[in-house]
C-alpha cells in the first residue's frame, strides 16, 4: 500500500506555481496597459474628451443584458461612453425580488429620464442552457430557476422542439420576452406610463455567430397588455 502511495505522488505532474504568477501577472498588466493606451487615443481624437465626459451623463437608453463578457452594450450598439446606461446578470433576469436590478431601474427611470428600457439576450447563452439542464451547479440554481419557470409556463412549445440548439435557442427569446413582461409590470415603469412620461421597453435577442440584433417585435409603451390583474391605476396608498 506504502508503495502504491509513494507511486502515485512519484507520478503526480508539479505544478509551477511561480509560472501561474507570471501568466496572472502578465494577464493584469495588460489591463493597464490597454487602459493607458486607451486614454491615449481618445486625447489624440479629442484633447477635452474626458473634462466633457466628467461633467455628467445623459443617457437615452437603459441596457439590461447578459453578464456573457461577449456582448457589451457599447460595442454592440456602436455607441460612446455616456450613451448607455446599463445592468447585467446571468441571463439578463428581471424579477421584482432583484434589489440591484429595480434600483438601477429607477434611477434610469426617475432620474436619468431614458426613453428606452432594453432586454438583451443572446444566443447559446449559458445561463439558459444550464437552466435547461437538470444538473446542479450551485447558488446560481436558485437564479436559475426563473428560467426554469419561463420554460414552465411555455412548455407546451418548447416541448415539441427536438433540436437541442434550436430549442435552447427558443427559450433565449421568450426568456427576454418573459423578462420584458416583468418591467413592465413594475410600478416603476407603471408609474412612469400614468405620468406621461415617454418611455419604451423593447426586447432584443444577440446573434454572436453574426454580432446582428433581432428585433422579438414585443415594444410596450403602456400598460395596455399586461392584463387587469396587473394594471396598475391609482397613485400608491399612503401608509398610516
Amino acid at each position: 500500500m506504502l508503495v502504491k502511495e509513494n507511486q502515485t505522488k512519484e507520478n503526480k505532474v508539479a505544478i509551477d506555481t511561480n509560472n501561474i504568477k507570471l501568466v496572472q501577472k502578465s494577464s493584469y498588466d495588460s489591463l493597464l496597459k490597454g487602459n493607458a493606451e486607451w486614454v491615449e487615443r481618445r486625447l489624440k481624437d479629442d484633447p477635452e474628451y474626458f473634462k466633457t465626459l466628467a461633467k455628467g451623463q445623459s443617457p437615452e437608453v437603459l441596457w439590461i443584458g447578459c453578464s456573457d463578457s461577449r456582448v457589451p452594450a457599447n460595442e454592440v450598439t456602436g455607441t460612446k461612453p455616456g450613451e448607455v446606461f446599463v445592468h447585467r446578470n446571468i441571463a439578463n433576469v428581471c424579477v421584482h425580488s432583484d434589489m440591484n436590478m429595480l434600483s438601477v431601474l429607477d434611477y434610469a427611470v426617475n432620474v436619468l429620464k431614458v426613453k428606452h428600457v432594453i432586454v438583451a439576450g443572446h444566443y447559446g447563452c449559458g445561463g439558459v442552457a444550464a437552466a435547461m439542464s437538470h444538473k446542479q451547479f450551485g447558488l446560481i440554481d436558485n437564479w436559475l430557476r426563473n428560467i426554469k419557470d419561463v420554460y414552465r409556463l411555455h412548455s407546451h412549445e418548447l416541448d415539441r422542439i427536438t433540436d437541442e440548439p434550436a430549442k435552447l435557442n427558443r427559450l433565449v427569446e421568450l426568456n427576454v420576452i418573459e423578462q420584458v413582461y416583468n418591467l413592465c409590470k413594475t410600478t416603476i415603469v407603471q408609474n412612469a406610463w400614468g405620468n406621461g412620461q415617454n418611455l419604451e421597453v423593447h426586447g432584443w435577442v444577440i446573434d454572436l455567430g453574426t454580432g446582428l440584433v433581432k428585433d422579438l417585435k414585443v415594444s410596450s409603451t403602456g400598460a395596455q397588455n399586461l392584463g387587469y390583474m396587473y394594471e396598475l391605476n391609482d397613485a400608491p396608498v399612503a401608509a398610516h
